[in-house]
């Protein structure tokens, strides 16, 4: 199967195996679920994400599910682990999360494109939205590591929506949490703080994770102060492999405008690359 993965040009180190539950654990409306994966571990960087088979054998969803990596450790006793933070939404959520401590999942990961780190330390900010957050907490470590200022901004309709707030103050200079209804943070949608922040912490690279419209929201912002934008593309990926063609976006590529796969080109994106407006992308590739 490996040869099979490594025919669809997917990331070079994926794997396909049957992974091992050791930890399944609510938070809030989400579970935190820990999976042995061996040396899979080892290859996973922060943006990375895994397609996990759902359903059971007798299942009738034939396609995988895309989940973001939270956090990848590489030793431990039970070796190589993979965190995922899923909510439990749809009906392959819903069995994830169902599932005992001790049961397996065909699993093939590390999928995906990562986040690029600054080849020197700089001002980086990196935002949030919801339970969409989690990848990032890897790459503030990251950042931070290499020296990096790392500004965190989080936010959520609700309190309860926003994922780790207390492990987000721990590996950040700065936490701003945000909440549509105000009962967390500042009152209102996330992206009404940031141009206010940027200036605040002289930000040079902004990170961002979340649904698309946040995203796009966040690029346009970033356009207007000039800054660098990656931004994880939250596209529905419902192969994760780069079967099924459902994950595409409009992308510039020089002079062209491409539909690229996020599951193979992405999730990790230039947000000044994307074209936001789909409408206008279709409009372009059919004249």
């Amino acid at each position: 199967m490996d040869e099979k993965l490594n025919q669809l040009k997917i990331n070079k180190n994926a794997k396909q195996i049957k992974a091992e539950i050791i930890s399944n654990k609510k938070v809030g409306p989400y579970h935190h679920m820990v999976f042995a994966v061996g040396d899979i571990a080892l290859s996973v960087r922060p943006g990375n994400f895994v397609a996990i088979s759902v359903g059971g054998e007798n299942s009738a969803s034939i396609l995988r599910r895309a989940f973001a990596i939270y956090r990848a450790t590489d030793k431990g006793l039970l070796g190589g682990t993979v965190e995922l933070v899923v909510a439990p939404h749809g009906s392959g959520s819903k069995w994830l999360c169902s599932l005992n401590v001790g049961d397996f999942v065909d699993l093939i990961g590390p999928l995906g494109t990562a986040f690029g780190i600054p080849t020197t330390p700089a001002n980086t900010m990196l935002i949030g939205g919801g339970y969409g957050s989690a990848p990032l907490f890897a790459l503030a470590e990251m950042l931070k590591n290499r020296g990096c200022r790392v500004d965190m901004v989080l936010g959520a309709s609700t309190a309860s929506k926003i994922y780790a707030p207390l492990e987000g103050k721990r590996s950040v200079s700065s936490l701003t949490l945000s909440t549509d209804d105000g009962t967390a943070g500042v009152h209102g949608q996330i992206t009404e703080s940031i141009p206010r922040l940027i200036r605040e912490f002289n930000t040079e690279v902004i990170y961002s994770c979340g649904p698309m419209s946040m995203l796009s929201s966040i690029n346009k912002i970033a356009q207007d102060f000039d800054l660098v934008h990656q931004c994880s593309v939250e596209e529905s990926m419902a192969c994760g492999i780069g079967v099924c063609m459902t994950c595409v976006v409009p992308v510039r590529v020089e002079d062209e405008i491409k539909m690229l796969r996020t599951c193979i080109d992405g999730p990790v994106m230039d947000g000044a690359k994307i074209i936001w407006d789909k409408e206008s992308a279709i409009e372009a590739i059919s004249k």
